[in-house]
């Protein structure tokens, strides 16, 4: 399913994860202390789940960021969601989101929730830009440092 997004200053080819892509992953990782850290292993396994959507996207051959998201009967969760340094604010991450949203709308979700530290003030303002909104918190559900999580949804209709 290629999607090809202009941003600001690239245009990414998101296009579905493949367990040759782990080591690539989690040298963004690496870039990215804010998004929940896995394990190259973890990639590995969890794209093997079911009802998992796995993305990434290919900014001429390196690849740029990553999407995990799930779906479990009619809701979706995204898990995970990471652009490395020097691609963020050029509408990567947006493509990311919109494939991976318009992948689990085709298999049915009508919800998608997830939860952003509190302190990550730049995710919350990106995924209310993409129309999810702020349904409520959970009192010190991250560690290292302890912090709240913010929890988001968004409704997919049409």
């Amino acid at each position: 399913m290629p999607d090809e997004r202009k941003g600001l200053e690239m245009v990414a080819k998101v296009r579905r994860f493949s367990p040759e892509d782990a080591p690539a992953l989690k040298r963004i990782m690496k870039e990215s202390p804010e998004a929940a850290n896995w394990s190259e292993e973890s990639f590995e396994e969890t794209s093997g789940w079911e009802g998992v959507v796995a993305m990434v996207s290919d900014t001429g051959g390196e690849l740029g960021g990553f999407i995990m998201a799930r779906q479990i009967a009619d809701e979706g969760e995204v898990l995970n969601l990471a652009v490395r340094k020097g691609n963020r604010r050029k509408g990567e991450g947006g493509a990311l989101l919109e494939a991976a949203l318009a992948e689990l709308k085709s298999g049915g979700v009508s919800h998608v929730y997830l939860e952003v530290r509190e302190s990550n003030a730049v995710a919350i303002a990106f995924y209310e830009r993409h129309g999810f909104t702020k349904t409520g918190q959970r009192k010190g559900y991250y560690r290292n440092p302890e912090e709240a999580a913010v929890l988001l949804e968004k409704k997919l209709t049409g």
